[in-house]
């Protein structure tokens, strides 16, 4: 009889059947455990001033792709890979302000109204056309205290008109407050900046006299006297035109960690249409959300997955052994 036991007690069946028999009286004794995950609360302001039209990126298949549209698809891949109960609000820069369109909003709840909203995004959203990098950035930083949210702040850098000799403004806030970081768009080599007419339609690029090569507005620049027709009065940048590059784009990194080191903030470039995360978590605040798991649905589904593997892997054997014919007990009497 112990012997009998004994056998009986090694079968493979048995011990399944005891296991979704435990697993099953389970469910009615066990319900949910408390969880606590880190969440994000994050501000994303995304530069859509002209030179974020420059095409120094590459889509999957090979073809250009702006600076603009690569913001777009790393800020898309970000929410999808947040954490459920995180949430995000979204803004645009242009001139000197952001512009909120949102205030934050879930993640997931709200994925498919939110990637619409990041996918909808174009540089005709603009409402004037200069860039003052520096004066956006700290106004972001305010709106995103309001918020209580971090704060990502994507840039080319590049300021239109260029600052002036003595430097852009002096940041007036607190370093550190707010959390995050700037991203840094745009290929490190300089590119042609697309042009377009009133109605939208690519014209060709900015050439050196399309565009202001020189803030000449307050004190001239060291090198003054030595420029052809300097007057300390009447011509104190000199009597010729400016000669530059700001007709062309790179992203301007060291001006945007410049930026970020005076505000408290990080700094990634971008490096394509993703890695966003990474740098967001190592920058961003975390912030413990109380939660629950449900262990019952667990729990029985592995019950039901024993005694399936009870009932079916048998049969199963018997027809493997039988060469694919079914096994005795399927066939019609």
């Amino acid at each position: 009889m112990t012997r009998f036991l004994a056998r009986n007690l090694r079968d493979w069946r048995l011990q399944a059947l005891a296991g979704a028999l435990v697993l099953l009286a389970m469910t009615f004794v066990v319900s949910t455990v408390t969880l606590t995950r880190n969440m994000i609360d994050v501000l994303a302001v995304v530069d859509i001033t002209g030179s974020m039209n420059v095409r120094d990126y590459k889509r999957p298949d090979g073809t250009p792709a702006s600076r603009l549209e690569t913001a777009k698809a790393a800020l898309r891949d970000l929410v999808s890979r947040l954490p459920c109960g995180s949430r995000l609000a979204l803004g645009i820069f242009t001139e000197r302000r952001p512009f909120l369109l949102f205030t934050p909003i879930e993640v997931c709840r709200d994925f498919s109204p939110l990637d619409g909203a990041l996918d909808a995004l174009d540089w005709r959203m603009a409402w004037e056309g200069d860039s003052r990098i520096s004066a956006g950035l700290y106004r972001s930083i305010e709106m995103a205290a309001g918020l209580g949210t971090d704060l990502i702040f994507i840039s080319d850098g590049h300021e239109a008109p260029p600052p002036p000799s003595t430097g852009g403004p002096d940041f007036e806030g607190k370093p550190g407050v707010v959390r995050g970081f700037i991203v840094g768009a745009g290929g490190y080599g300089l590119s042609q900046i697309p042009k377009f007419d009133d109605r939208g339609r690519e014209t060709g690029f900015y050439g050196e006299t399309d565009v202001q090569q020189e803030n000449r507005f307050g004190p001239p620049p060291a090198d003054a006297e030595s420029r052809p027709g300097y007057e300390p009065r009447n011509a104190p940048f000199g009597a010729t035109a400016a000669h530059g590059t700001e007709h062309l784009s790179s992203v301007r990194e060291p001006y945007l960690k410049k930026l970020a080191a005076e505000t408290g903030l990080s700094y990634a470039h971008l490096d394509g249409p993703g890695g966003l995360l990474a740098p967001l978590m190592q920058a961003a605040t975390p912030r413990p959300l109380p939660g629950s798991l449900d262990l019952r649905p667990l729990l029985g589904s592995i019950a039901l997955g024993l005694l399936l593997a009870v009932y079916v892997v048998p049969p199963l054997r018997a027809l493997r052994r039988r060469g694919g014919s079914p096994p005795t007990s399927w066939k019609k009497v």
